[in-house]
């Protein structure tokens, strides 16, 4: 007998098999992330002998995950995620490569552009969480897509406790010693690569396109989605909905980025620093599966809401915290859950929004414009700082957070009408 697959879905062992594909690369595409991300400001100093300089590996890292992320939705559009995916993995290894050669030449242009193609890796792990929806039926597009954004975590908290390692390692092989940590990251994407390449048939989104061809049983009908009554022809909410995302991140990213210089002017130790921040990227993470659910359960404008409510009692915390440093870490914390709820519901919503012709492409313009936002604000925020302290940075953010809040207003009167 020919299996009878669901409309608008795959079978659920097929998915299930895929999101935990997809779940496993972006732990090991994430390990090398989070652990290149630790040291590249260190090696940035290491290379250059300029300590002023070292924001700008994460910038050059944002800004390589933004030019990468439309190509890769177009090559996703044409060849489908497995090739997209495996080649930015591919192309994340050449970046790692590229950091250990300007590391021991000691060559500072070539470590800045070395730092930006990796950042493909960032933009691979973004795309990621739209390929686990592409099979999931909608009422489950959002919890599919959280897990995988989950996943995230591991990497995120175990890459930075490599640095050890990585030294032991760079000085066995005649490098400088923080540069070893980036032979983790050749590791780790090379394998998130072939995890991709061998794990992911069938191609999701190649399945998804062939199952919206095929002829549909006799009285089946679409699952509900939580995001139909705002569809429609018009390009406008999907841009306010890529829009309501970069914003939630551009905010997490300025005041993230500020806070470990906050706590050291007033007393904090590197300890206390780093303490906080896995706190704050517990809270980016940790959650993520609630809060898909949650998006699937009551849709996902009631959840963006309740991000943007979170991010402004971060940016009141950041804004009026001083030198108290509970009150620092709580926002920190609640930055990270705020970020978490708007990023998940927010790209839940795009999906659902976006016809299946221009999902891949609306996909890879709202990664461009969330990373372009974080290297954006990345670069400035350090001038917002210099210049009035966490209250001045904490307002500019606030203005944001007001942008993020009526555009999903916006989003949510047109659901009504």
């Amino acid at each position: 007998m020919t299996e009878v697959r669901p409309a608008m879905g795959a079978p659920d062992r097929t998915q299930r098999r895929i999101v935990g594909v997809l779940a496993l690369a972006t732990v090991l595409g994430g390990l090398g992330v989070g652990a290149s991300l630790s040291a590249g400001a260190l090696l940035i100093v290491d290379v250059t002998g300029v300590e002023s300089l070292s924001g700008f590996g994460s910038t050059m890292n944002a800004l390589g995950a933004a030019l990468a992320g439309i190509p890769l939705a177009r090559l996703a559009a044409r060849r489908g995620r497995r090739i997209a995916l495996s080649t930015g993995s591919a192309i994340a290894v050449l970046g790692a490569i590229l950091i250990i050669a300007a590391s021991a030449t000691r060559t500072p242009v070539a470590l800045f552009i070395g730092l930006a193609v990796l950042g493909v890796a960032v933009a691979v792990q973004l795309q990621s969480r739209f390929a686990a929806t592409d099979l999931a039926t909608p009422a489950r597009r959002a919890r599919d897509l959280s897990l995988v954004v989950w996943s995230i975590t591991i990497g995120a908290v175990t890459g930075p406790n490599l640095i050890g390692p990585g030294e032991v390692i760079g000085e066995s092989l005649g490098i400088p010693p923080l540069a070893g940590i980036f032979v983790f990251t050749v590791a780790a994407q090379a394998a998130a690569g072939l995890v991709v390449w061998i794990g992911l048939r069938p191609d999701p989104l190649l399945e998804a396109r062939a199952i919206a061809a095929a002829p549909k049983p006799a009285g089946a009908g679409p699952d509900a989605d939580p995001a139909a009554g705002i569809r429609s022809a018009s390009a406008t909410p999907q841009f306010l909905a890529m829009a309501v995302v970069a914003l939630g991140h551009a905010v997490m990213v300025a005041l993230m980025a500020m806070t470990p210089l906050h706590l050291m002017h007033h007393g904090g130790s590197v300890t206390l620093v780093g303490f906080t921040i896995s706190m704050h990227i517990a809270g980016m993470y940790a959650l993520s599966p609630v809060f898909g659910v949650l998006t699937s359960r009551i849709g996902p404008l009631p959840v963006l809401l309740g991000g943007f409510a979170a991010l402004t009692l971060a940016a009141l915390g950041t804004g009026f915290g001083g030198d108290t440093v509970w009150v620092i870490q709580v926002a920190l914390i609640l930055l990270g859950i705020g970020w978490s709820m708007v990023t998940i519901s927010g790209a839940s919503l795009l999906t659902s929004l976006a016809p299946a012709d221009v999902r891949p492409k609306r996909q890879g313009q709202s990664d461009t414009m969330m990373n372009a936002a974080g290297a954006t604000v990345g670069a400035l925020s350090g001038l917002v700082f210099a210049t009035g302290g966490f209250p001045l940075l904490s307002s500019v953010m606030g203005a944001c957070i007001v942008l993020g809040a009526l555009a999903t207003v916006r989003l949510a009167v047109a659901a009504r009408r």
